[in-house]
């Protein structure tokens, strides 16, 4: 007799997704665990600067505030629940959660994870490192109802239930691996439902529902989501999100190394996507430790353009900004940066569409650099400027801006602790068998698609893309949905026509990963964000659009692809 699935849902993708997705995911349908993804690196950061403030705090509130109402809920459907919500201070919010449960008269059993946080750095304000799922594990098999966590991977909420649920150990490296895949599908919530999809057209997505994954005891998985809730799950869909803040083959982990050159994806009826034959490694012997520091301040100002002479009226702002900056008791601040978007149109019809936008950027290790000299010089040109002269908001005072950055620790310095229902402890071992991260072999490509008329066109046209930040890098996965297509994608974008279509990488280090399996290329810009998205040193600074950028540019596309962009979606 076949065992059932675990079925896992997920409710929250980052700190300040959709409120009510916790009480929808339990009432909706059946789940066995219900999960939330509430950390990214901005938001220990953010995190960081709230335990400065109150030292008992350091967690996400609103975790709290949707379990008024969703610990009921659980308990009466049986469904436990998982969330790093914790931040830094799981033990505090397990403490509020138990409090929380005596108030609504909920009989639950709370149990958390700590050991991610390390000895803070000189100059910085947190440090973490990233667990595994064993010590969810260790809390679930304690008889936990509730367990909140600080730092874990965000595939950790799914390998820590499933290793649990049905007894995988740290050397069941496929298992796992199929769990770590279904875990980084569900982890950004709405992201495998139709939200930020490329191919959103003839969708309702609206408001899509969340996604849960059906886990076997094998690993394999199947990606779906409640009956009747918006959005929908295609190939494509769990495509994209598996490629989104990935690199390589090898997608490693603290529980285990998935091979993601393994996944092999099919439809499995109508909002129903099954991950099957990922294979997986033992572990590195090291953990991924974010650290977090306040980087300086930054000051904007956005001018709006309006009209004829855009290029002038610009150079007319810039002159007059770096004159009263030199005259400024601080002088010029360390970085100043304009950038001009040209959104206006010849002869438009509307005032707006006949604007142009001047963003200037300024940082300095001095708040007063960035703060009313730059404010203050803005406002004066009110009067004395370009014609039309008029900003997007009033300048600020300026504010403080992170940085993230990564580091590496043995995993055995780290000391992984599940925290009983009943307060005993228990030390979770790392793994013993590890491996140390390596590139694979690039794989062979297809035979490429026979010479024939093209037309000069979107790469969107045929390809999809998703793209995101991992620090200062950035990553934008491309794929294409039928065989034909990837015979021409496989050698058409290569590096050099990457850095062609998307100048502002042409000066920095760009890596392409091949993913046949899945019709894909994945390509790492390495640097392209600074020093991450917390410095907000780029107008997209998580790298969201760089991928809808790339669709957007023109090749010299076969006609015989574009006649089949219709065509559904299926993976081999």
């Amino acid at each position: 007799m076949t065992a059932a699935p675990l079925r896992i849902g997920n409710a929250s993708g980052f700190y300040g997704d959709r409120f009510d997705a916790v009480r929808e995911m339990l009432t909706d349908g059946p789940l066995d665990i219900l999960t939330g993804d509430y950390l990214a690196e901005l938001t220990m950061l953010i995190l960081g600067r709230s335990r400065l403030k109150d030292p008992a705090r350091g967690y996400a509130t609103t975790f709290l505030q949707q379990l008024e109402e969703g610990l009921g809920l659980a308990h009466e459907r049986g469904v436990k629940i998982v969330a790093n919500a914790g931040g830094l201070n799981p033990a505090a919010l397990a403490g509020a959660v138990a409090e929380l449960a005596r108030k609504v008269g909920v009989p639950v059993r709370v149990a958390h994870v700590e050991g991610d946080s390390l000895p803070v750095p000189d100059g910085f304000l947190t440090a973490n490192a990233y667990l595994g799922g064993h010590g969810i594990a260790a809390c679930l098999r304690a008889g936990a109802d509730v367990v909140v966590t600080g730092r874990v991977t965000d595939a950790a909420l799914v390998t820590g239930p499933a290793a649990a649920h049905f007894g995988w150990g740290p050397d069941d490296h496929d298992a796992l691996a199929g769990a770590v895949v279904a875990g980084h599908v569900l982890e950004c919530g709405t992201q495998a439902t139709g939200g930020n999809y490329s191919f959103f057209r003839g969708h309702d997505i609206r408001r899509p529902g969340f996604p849960l994954a059906e886990i076997h005891p094998d690993g394999s998985s199947v990606i779906t989501k409640h009956d009747g809730t918006g959005g929908f799950v295609d190939v494509g869909t769990v495509t994209a999100q598996l490629l989104y803040e990935t690199g390589g083959a090898r997608y490693a982990g603290p529980d285990v190394t998935a091979r993601l050159d393994t996944v092999r994806l099919t439809q499995d009826g109508p909002d129903r996507v099954r991950i099957s034959g990922v294979g997986g490694e033992a572990p590195p012997p090291t953990l991924k430790v974010g650290l977090t520091r306040l980087g300086g301040w930054r000051n904007e100002v956005v001018f709006v353009l309006t009209g004829l002479d855009i290029e002038a009226k610009a150079q007319l702002v810039q002159d007059q900004f770096a004159q009263a900056l030199a005259r400024s008791r601080t002088g010029s601040p360390d970085e100043v940066r304009w950038e001009l978007a040209r959104t206006d149109r010849t002869d438009a019809d509307t005032e707006e569409t006949a604007a142009a936008l001047l963003r200037l950027v300024v940082r300095d290790q001095d708040p007063e650099a960035v703060g009313r000299v730059v404010s203050g010089a803005a406002i004066e040109l009110a009067l004395g400027s370009y014609p039309g002269f008029h900003v997007t908001a009033p300048p600020g005072k300026g504010a403080p801006y992170g940085v993230f950055e990564a580091r590496y620790v043995p995993a055995e310095d780290v000391e992984h602790v599940a925290v009983g229902p009943d307060g005993r402890r228990e030390r979770v071992t790392p793994p013993v068998r590890t491996k140390a991260l390596e590139e694979v072999d690039e794989p062979d490509l297809p035979e490429p698609l026979p010479a024939g008329l093209t037309q000069l066109t979107p790469l969107g046209r045929i390809a999809g893309a998703r793209s995101g930040d991992k620090g200062g890098d950035a990553n934008i996965g491309v794929w294409v949905r039928t065989d034909d297509a990837w015979r021409w994608l496989a050698h058409e974008l290569t590096v050099e026509r990457f850095q062609e279509l998307l100048p502002e990488t042409a000066e920095l280090t760009v890596v392409r990963h091949v993913l046949p399996n899945l019709r894909a290329l994945n390509f790492v810009v390495h640097g392209l964000l600074g020093e991450g998205v917390a410095a907000q040193a780029r107008f997209d600074p998580q790298a969201k659009a760089v991928g809808e950028w790339l669709r957007s540019r023109h090749l010299p596309i076969p006609v015989t692809l574009l006649e089949t962009t219709d065509a559904p979606e299926a993976h081999a």
